[in-house]
């Protein structure tokens, strides 16, 4: 079983056992056929993944990398927020009839910012802190911009990354570490895609800066399961697990916006069955 499968099948179990319902409280999301989408919910879930020792994509179920890359690749790369430089539908039920998603993700790291080292965003601020000064405690982003939340289609899930790098004995080479901030995380449709993402934007920040990944910390204020999500998680976390695929990245590329989809794979992915029609709440 990878690190992975185990931290998913604890999470999803406690949950369950020991998660409070939302059941018959005022909640936003709604079914496609109009219901309210009730949860079971836990407050303060905290998931450290070691990348240095497995890419922690689960096996119980096939994360679909290639499309994950791409959204953080969307958000962090190109900094846009509309969905027709998006390759998935996944943000279709959020975007305007221009294909915009609003002053949400992307549109917010690509903002520059006035420092006393020049205008910078705040993804060029990140590298520019990594390569200059590593050892600061302030390499953080954060998209959850309140002035522009009544413009954002969406509010941001994943809301803020805090860098921190670390220096073990006897290494030449500095550690990249990072806390991954989520307010609210659908834990069947979305927990592991969200931790798959923020580890290869790890992996490409450490490559670009010449440093080696260590621990993805993912913090969820609010980590639940809908309820109509309950049955399919239940038959989920008894599947068989096998063991964690190798991660591969494009050795020949270096710079952080020249990655692509392409340069990214995962090798000896052995995984149980695609979980088919997942109800999506709005």
């Amino acid at each position: 079983m990878s690190a992975a499968d185990k931290i998913f099948i604890d999470m999803c179990q406690d949950i369950l056992d020991n998660g409070l319902s939302t059941e018959g409280e005022k909640v936003r999301p709604k079914w496609e056929d109009g219901s309210f989408a009730y949860t079971l919910k836990k407050f303060g879930v905290v998931n450290r993944y070691d990348l240095s020792k497995e890419f922690p994509a689960i096996t119980l179920r096939r994360t679909a990398i290639k499309s994950c890359i791409d959204e953080i690749l969307w958000i962090w790369q190109k900094k846009s927020s509309n969905i027709n430089d998006l390759n998935s539908h996944i943000w279709d039920s959020w975007a305007d009839e221009n294909g915009s998603i609003g002053k949400a993700y992307g549109y917010q790291l690509g903002i520059k910012h006035q420092y006393k080292e020049g205008m910078m965003d705040q993804v060029d601020r990140v590298l520019y802190d990594l390569k200059n000064n590593p050892f600061s405690r302030r390499i953080i982003t954060n998209i959850y911009v309140h002035e522009d939340l009544h413009e954002m289609n969406l509010y941001p899930c994943a809301y803020s990354m805090t860098f921190n790098v670390t220096k073990e004995k006897d290494s030449d080479v500095l550690t990249l570490n990072g806390i991954l901030n989520q307010r609210s995380s659908d834990i069947l449709a979305a927990n592991n895609w969200n931790v798959c993402q923020y580890a290869v934007l790890l992996h490409m920040f450490a490559r670009t800066c010449d440093m080696k990944v260590g621990e993805l910390v993912h913090v969820i204020a609010d980590a639940h399961i809908y309820d109509r999500h309950i049955p399919i998680i239940e038959e989920l976390i008894k599947r068989p697990t096998f063991d964690a695929p190798k991660f591969w990245m494009n050795p020949d590329k270096k710079d952080f916006y020249e990655f692509t989809v392409d340069d990214f794979r995962l090798d000896d992915y052995v995984t149980g069955p695609k979980v088919e029609k997942i109800p999506v709440a709005v």
